[in-house]
């Protein structure tokens, strides 16, 4: 047993393991602050899409209520149904 005063194996071993425990919790907080960025687009994204959606149907509604206006406009004019003048096809058949 030789008692020198540098540092033994256990001791170099003890500090190259704190070491690896260092840069491994470095980058895990570099990844949980890239997660958290990600996070935080993926909400802006969100509601954008909620937004987007919302205006598509608006629109859908908008273009939809007119095209029943006209076509009710269409039967009052003409004074029949789309289904009078189904029957009528079969009947003719």
């Amino acid at each position: 047993m030789s008692s020198s005063g540098g540092p033994t194996n256990a001791t170099q071993a003890k500090d190259r393991n704190y070491m690896q425990l260092g840069h491994c919790l470095a980058r895990l907080s570099r990844a949980v602050g890239q997660t958290a960025d990600l996070c935080e687009l993926l909400k802006v994204n969100l509601d954008s899409m909620k937004v987007l959606s919302a205006t598509h149907a608006a629109q859908f509604m908008t273009i939809a209520s007119q095209y029943n206006t006209d076509a009710q406009e269409d039967e009052e004019e003409s004074g029949t149904s789309e289904s009078d003048e189904k029957e009528k096809g079969a009947d003719s058949r």
